[in-house]
């Protein structure tokens, strides 16, 4: 891309009435954004849904001085980053209308064929909501996920440490410029991040991490994944409103229940009670929802590790899918006289063992 290209799209950024989708449909009719700003004023009113309002400030020199600072920002410090119309922009957050047009990054992110899941949930995270992340972290990692929160107190920072703590790639979404840190006290896991892994942000070197841009950037926490795992959340907060947007993305969301009397679990539970959510109560019940499955290499590591004695509920489901041949979880469920979270999170178990595996349609065979 050349400088005058950046500039144009950080020009665009800058200007208050152009957002991301009306940015996207400018750049569409003019084919680049240098050529937006050659353009005849008379001829971009023309384009349907830009108005005069949206158009103030197109020219305004203090915006085109602003794009130029950061670029030279963006070329002093090498930072790399990903125009929406480009290859190595996510391909999961390009679907999304109101993705940002130029996405910076940091460390080594590698999307590519990779199973994506959000994690997030309060600041106020309790016992319960991290004896969760580390129980869900340990379990799902076997299938080797990339963990995507927003690196902030509570449950964004749990999950991206256990993630790291067991090899996994995590990304965190930030809501301020790739300058700074917030919080500062987690500067301390910058460097294990980018690692094995990195940051995402659509925001500038001049950025600070104010209220609008945490709940801006939730769209990207969002967008990234193919679900969102809310974790803990009171009946108000940023966590719910990630959920909002990936439900409107229509990407999978999954919430941890609570008692009906624990503030913090409030949000998960409304978010169940009002379908927008999947209840679920381990990693082995979202595995189960997204249809994952163990690459094959994986399986023989897991199978040389693992012929060890079942358990007695594990030989029961062996037995059955053995005798019966492949089975839905309902099925199984029902016929071994099992809970089906009991059944769910024993079918991975067991898949992590290398003595069954899952198939398309949410089937079950014994290997």
């Amino acid at each position: 891309m050349s400088e005058n290209e950046l500039i144009a799209l950080l020009r665009l950024q800058k200007i208050p009435n152009i957002g991301d989708v009306i940015a996207k449909k400018l750049i569409d009719r003019c084919g680049t954004a240098e050529a937006i700003f050659k353009e005849k004023r008379s001829t971009l009113l023309k384009i349907d849904g830009i108005g005069t309002v949206t158009l103030n400030g197109i020219h305004d020199a203090e915006h085109l001085e602003a794009a130029e600072q950061e670029a030279r920002f963006i070329e002093d410090n090498q930072i790399r980053y990903n125009y929406f119309k480009d290859t190595s922009y996510p391909n999961r957050l390009k679907h999304c209308i109101d993705a940002p047009i130029l996405l910076f990054e940091s460390g080594k992110i590698a999307l590519q064929d990779q199973k994506v899941i959000s994690v997030v949930g309060t600041r106020n995270m309790t016992s319960y909501g991290q004896a969760f992340c580390e129980r869900f972290i340990a379990d799902i990692a076997p299938l080797n996920p990339i963990i995507v929160s927003g690196f902030a107190y509570g449950v964004d920072i749990a999950i991206q440490r256990a993630a790291m703590d067991n090899g996994l790639q995590t990304i965190g979404c930030l809501a301020h410029g790739l300058n700074q840190i917030y919080p500062k006290v987690h500067k301390k896991y910058v460097a294990r991040v980018e690692k094995n892994g990195g940051f995402f942000t659509e925001f500038w070197s001049t950025s600070n991490p104010e209220r609008e841009n945490f709940l801006k950037r939730n769209r990207i926490i969002a967008g990234l994944s193919e679900a969102t795992l809310v974790v803990e959340s009171a009946e108000k907060g940023g966590s719910l409103v990630t959920a909002d947007i990936a439900h409107g993305y229509h990407r999978d969301v999954f919430a941890v229940p609570g008692r009906a009397t624990d503030k913090y679990s409030l949000g998960c539970n409304n978010l169940i009670k009002q379908q927008k959510a999947q209840l679920v109560t381990s990693a082995a019940d979202i595995v189960y929802l997204l249809g994952w499955q163990l690459e094959q290499k994986q399986e023989v590591a897991v199978q040389k590790q693992l012929f060890v004695e079942l358990e007695e509920t594990e030989k029961s489901i062996y037995t059955y899918l053995q005798t019966n041949g492949k089975q839905l979880l309902d099925t199984i469920a029902l016929e071994c006289g099992l809970p089906i979270f009991k059944v769910s999170s024993t079918l991975l178990a067991m898949e992590m063992k290398g003595v069954i595996r899952p198939l398309p349609g949410k089937l079950f065979e014994a290997i």
